[in-house]
């Protein structure tokens, strides 16, 4: 508001015009300037939690409003006080006024503008350099006796810098009692014993972070500029600013010129702009030479301490230089232990002064930085001042001398890695930078490119001083290669030579990098699993799904989950493979939303268990996922885990021939997988047979060499059976131990394919004991669809009534009777067609609960898509649409 029509104002007017003969002690008339209330723009906005605070002034003798050039203290002090109804001292200092004399009889004038009595006697300075002590009595006695407080605000207390002025304020302070209450608007810490008043609640403070607009305020003084933003812009913007005041508005009045102020405010550059003008005249150009040249060199790191700011001034003895700028609320904020930051527009400004000021000296100072950090052990931000100095020979060096070439593919900082090292040019020619090279194609699955850099880099390694960081990287390397290429025999030999390596680098680096073990492990598990060696592989990623957990090693554990998973299905698990792969999908997203990083391998598995219960449409719904994560088809295990759960789906919807194509993983290893390669003959002989070729079949059965193996001699069993072969498939189940190593997955088609055999042998007896055990079998992983495979006379036998009570509820449209009596027809309203799985039963009863998907997936450590999945699902499963038609539905079936 304007002065206009202000009470309060004219008061202090009609105050200063009775106070004209007074003069200071040089003579010259006060500046009558000095004590009015600083005007109030028709853009000021009040702020009413900062107002409320400040009515805490009648409670404390000292009030402190302590915040940045710009950040709003003096219109925030101005307004409250015009508000009042009462008169304020005001008294804004200016830069020159050292003198004790001169500054007190200010403060005395200031008192009787604002109508506060005091006495001839108290008098009034004669030198400006020096106050008589009996003064100050006379003047502490006479306020102490008051029944209202003055009010007394002294405003850039900042510029008072004797500390004879601050003592003598003390004085008074402390002897008039409740008779004056001092407010002193400051960007600096004055000289007060501040303690004191702290130590006995005496005392009201307002800090920058308190003056700081919140989002909501600055959309009001936005509109007060007629500017209406999103509220993610004014967000940004606010984060940008950190909420000063002075930003805001400058920002605000420049916007408004522009054709396109939400464009503006999100780029405006502001090294070129008002804000820009206003720091370098209010901040930088306060300071000394020294302390420019300072600010000037750390405006090149996000924080900094005083060893990085010798590193990058070469000047010594920093810290009390930088204590003094924080005090000095000079845009420089304490992070604590000794560390600070520059506020984010005052460092671009310096930044881009920088460059006008000494073109050419910004990258010798990121690598001055990247050196400092790198030998600190600030690796991360090491590697960014390496990256912008274009220094790439060292940033590579960092990055593996660190022995952390593992983050490449795992951790928070995979990607940011990538996307700096895409950067570097082939003119880099070290060990490192080759290194990292060979790191990039095969984290991209280019094998051919990735090992071309690696033999450039092991060769460089060679001709050069012992680098075990070096050599150790370029195992891990190479183990990763053989993993892509199905070799396991070059995982066995990467990780005795990572063995021998370990001894020779230094123990806290390994320390620090679990995830380079993790990788290595997880590398040789996944070779192993390949080439059909389930318990050696088993042996290892149990040990990687099992280690110390955080961020850098989430990754290689989720991968682990995955592959036990994998050889839980093959084994026909089912359940066990469902929980793996669940928890592996969780296992990365406890560290913040999830995102396609890893191989997918998980939800392939998920994908298998569902064709394997007959719920076909989920099946989809998981491969699709699965094919957001990366280039999967150069991973052997994770492509022949895609080709396995399409072909099975393809199976299932009645598609042999889309089948046999989907089978094959068509990578290219150096060792065959045996799984890999049953799978794919299992879906070729079914293809054979939809066209009525049973020797075709027959035969593609024929030259698989593999049968004799539990994981699959039930499946292969069946194929021989349905192919016509029934003495073959019973003798391969009589030469295969399938009980006891396997679960329902294979003994269920086992024991199908002997009751099919026994019932075409006549035994029908025999055939339904079996058929019986399968049941039993297959209820407690609800695996439907061996069932449904198994031909007329199979499903013809489980019309029996003993049968039909085993398989009602779950597998055909019935429910069970008690003790296992006859089933009886059910309602198709309230038919449980297929079981909710436990992870949709804890989705369903958050659902009850009016979660939202945000909130369930947050109650649950998953993310919202996997939420969703559950949730389609879950409709489809119940026959509803909505949220409310799933809870009702539930509760009427009683699965809540």
């Amino acid at each position: 508001m304007g002065r206009g029509g202000d009470p309060v104002a004219a008061l202090h007017d009609n105050a200063r015009g009775s106070s004209v003969p007074y003069v200071d002690p040089l003579g010259e008339p006060f500046l009558q300037t000095r004590f009015a209330l600083p005007v109030r723009p028709a853009t000021f906005l009040r702020r009413p939690r900062l107002a409320e605070h400040l009515d805490q002034v009648f409670e404390t003798p000292l009030t402190m409003v302590n915040g940045s050039a710009g950040a709003g203290k003096t219109l925030l002090v101005a307004d409250w006080a015009s508000r009042l109804g009462r008169p304020v001292a005001w008294f804004t200092n200016e830069a020159g006024d050292q003198g004790c004399g001169m500054f007190w009889a200010y403060v005395l004038q200031a008192l009787r503008a604002a109508r506060v009595t005091l006495p001839a006697e108290i008098g009034c300075p004669g030198d400006p350099s020096r106050m008589d002590h009996r003064l100050l009595a006379r003047l502490a006695d006479e306020l102490s006796g008051r029944e209202q407080p003055a009010l007394l605000v002294l405003d850039e207390f900042d510029r008072v810098t004797a500390p004879q002025i601050a003592e003598q304020l003390e004085f008074v302070l402390h002897h008039a009692g409740p008779g004056l209450r001092l407010i002193l608007v400051t960007r600096t810490e004055p000289l007060l014993p501040l303690h004191r008043y702290r130590a006995a609640a005496a005392m009201t403070e307002i800090r920058d972070a308190e003056l700081a607009f919140t989002a909501d305020e600055a959309a009001a003084l936005l509109e007060l500029h007629g500017l209406r933003l999103p509220p993610e812009a004014t967000r940004a913007l606010v984060e940008r600013t950190r909420g000063w005041a002075a930003g805001l508005r400058l920002c605000a009045m420049a916007a408004r010129q522009s054709p396109d102020p939400e464009a503006y405010l999100k780029d405006f550059e502001a090294g070129r702009s008002t804000v820009a003008d206003f720091l370098l005249a209010e901040v930088l150009k306060r300071q000394t030479a020294r302390t420019q040249d300072l600010l000037l060199r750390v405006s090149v790191v996000e924080r900094f301490c005083p060893g990085l700011v010798q590193a990058l001034t070469g000047r010594s003895g920093v810290e009390p230089i930088l204590a003094e700028l924080q005090g000095q609320n000079a845009f420089v904020e304490d992070l604590g232990h000794s560390w600070y930051r520059l506020h984010p527009l005052f460092g671009e400004i310096l930044r881009a002064h920088l460059r006008v000021r000494s073109p050419g000296l910004e990258p010798e100072l990121h690598r001055r930085a990247a050196q400092w950090l790198r030998a600190s052990g600030s690796l991360p931000e090491a590697l960014g001042h390496g990256a912008a100095a274009g220094d790439w020979e060292l940033t590579a060096a960092a990055l593996v001398d660190d022995l952390a070439i593992g983050q490449l593919f795992t951790g928070l900082r995979a990607d940011d890695l990538t996307e700096l090292f895409a950067r570097m040019g082939p003119e880099t020619t070290s060990a490192a930078a080759d290194l990292v090279r060979a790191a990039r194609e095969l984290s991209e699955h280019d094998v051919g490119r990735g090992l071309v850099h690696l033999r450039r880099a092991e060769e460089r390694l060679a001709a050069q001083a012992p680098d075990a960081a070096g050599r150790l990287s370029c195992v891990l390397l190479e183990s990763l290669a053989a993993r892509l290429t199905g070799a396991p025999g070059r995982a066995e030999k990467a990780l005795a030579t990572a063995a021998e390596l370990r001894s020779e680098v230094p123990a806290h680096l390994l320390d620090k990098h679990p995830e380079l073990t993790a990788l290595l492990l997880i590398h040789l598990g996944s070779a192993r699993l390949w080439a059909g060696r389930f318990e050696d592989a088993r042996t290892v990623l149990a040990e990687v799904a099992d280690c110390p957990g955080g961020a850098s090693t989430a990754l290689p554990r989720e991968d682990s989950l995955a592959h036990l998973a994998l050889i839980d299905y093959l084994h026909g698990w089912l359940g066990r493979a469902e929980r793996r792969a669940l928890a592996a999908m969780s296992e990365t997203e406890q560290f913040g939303p999830r995102r396609p990083s890893g191989s997918g391998l998980g939800q392939l598995v998920l994908a298998a268990v569902a064709v394997d219960r007959d719920d076909l449409g989920q099946a989809q719904l998981l491969l699709d996922e699965a094919a957001a994560f990366g280039p999967a088809a150069s991973d052997p295990v994770t492509a022949a885990g895609r080709s396995l759960a399409t072909a099975r789906l393809l199976l299932a919807r009645g598609d042999p021939a889309a089948a046999a194509a989907a089978a094959d993983p068509a990578v290219p290893a150096l060792v065959a997988s045996p799984w890999a390669d049953v799978h794919t003959a299992l879906a070729v002989s079914a293809a054979y047979l939809a066209e009525g070729r049973p020797e075709s079949a027959a035969k593609v059965l024929d030259e698989v060499p593999y049968d004799a193996e539990p994981a699959y001699a039930a499946e292969l069993a069946w194929a021989r059976l349905a192919a016509g072969n029934r003495d073959a498939a019973v003798d391969l189940l009589d030469r295969s131990q399938t009980r006891g190593l396997t679960g329902p997955g294979v003994t269920v088609r086992a024991a199908l394919v002997r009751a099919r055999a026994a019932h075409e042998a006549g035994d029908t007896d025999t055939a339904r004991k079996l058929l019986a055990r399968a049941l039993l079998d297959a209820r407690r992983e609800r695996l439907r669809r061996p069932f449904l495979e198994a031909g007329p006379s199979m499903r013809h036998l489980l019309d029996s009534p003993p049968l039909q009570a085993l398989a009602a509820g779950w597998l055909t449209p019935g429910r069970a009777a008690p003790h296992g009596g006859p089933g009886e027809a059910a309602d198709p309203s309230s038919l449980v067609v297929e079981e909710l799985s436990g992870r949709e039963r804890e989705v369903l009863q958050r659902l009850a609960q009016m979660m939202s998907t945000e909130e369930i997936a947050a109650d649950l450590y998953v993310s919202v898509n996997t939420v969703k999945t559950h949730l389609k699902s879950v409709y489809r499963k119940l026959g509803v649409n909505r949220r409310g038609d799933a809870v009702r539905r539930a509760r009427d079936r009683g699965l809540m």
